[in-house]
């Protein structure tokens, strides 16, 4: 009696091991969610990789000043969203806008605005990209892309498309 239910029981773990598996693979294949910098004719120039709950930031040197500026977005539920801005000093054009996050000193002289948590309108923005010195590049899972590398002086969309996106 004791064998025979022992036997049930791998039985039964095995068909749920393999109902849990099949369902974690199905919702990581569903998942085909990636960001996209597309040229004016359309042309990817670039593809990350961008399931639910993924961070990328863009970060560039001011135009002006020549500090390093992020914008730190998150795939939240299909959608694109601004979650903080990294901002070393007040140079032109930068600053907090009251109601709109909150400031934090980084603690090296600049600060954070956090929890902006604003969604991009249509999951997606356009970016006239700055020369080399500008240097408009995206940080993601440690690397750094460059778009001016690729399209300095150009506009460029970029995009978070998913699964259900229109193209």
């Amino acid at each position: 009696m004791l064998a025979s239910n022992l036997r049930r029981s791998r039985r039964a773990f095995g068909s749920a091991t393999f109902c849990v598996l099949t369902l974690c693979c199905a919702n990581a294949w569903a998942d085909a969610s990636r960001l996209e910098v597309l040229d004016d004719e359309g042309r990817l120039l670039v593809e990350l990789p961008m399931p639910e709950g993924e961070r990328w930031c863009l970060e560039w040197n001011h135009s002006v000043t020549g500090i390093r500026v992020q914008d730190c977005y998150r795939h939240i539920q299909g959608r694109m969203v601004l979650e903080r801005s990294h901002q070393p000093d007040f140079a032109a054009g930068l600053g907090h806008v009251p109601g709109r996050g909150r400031q934090v000193s980084d603690g090296q002289g600049g600060y954070w605005i956090e929890d902006i948590d604003e969604p991009v309108p249509g999951n997606h923005y356009r970016l006239r990209v700055g020369s080399d010195r500008v240097d408009h590049r995206l940080l993601h899972e440690g690397r750094r892309t460059s778009l001016s590398e690729r399209a300095a002086g150009e506009r460029v969309t970029i995009h978070l498309r998913t699964p259900d996106s229109t193209p």
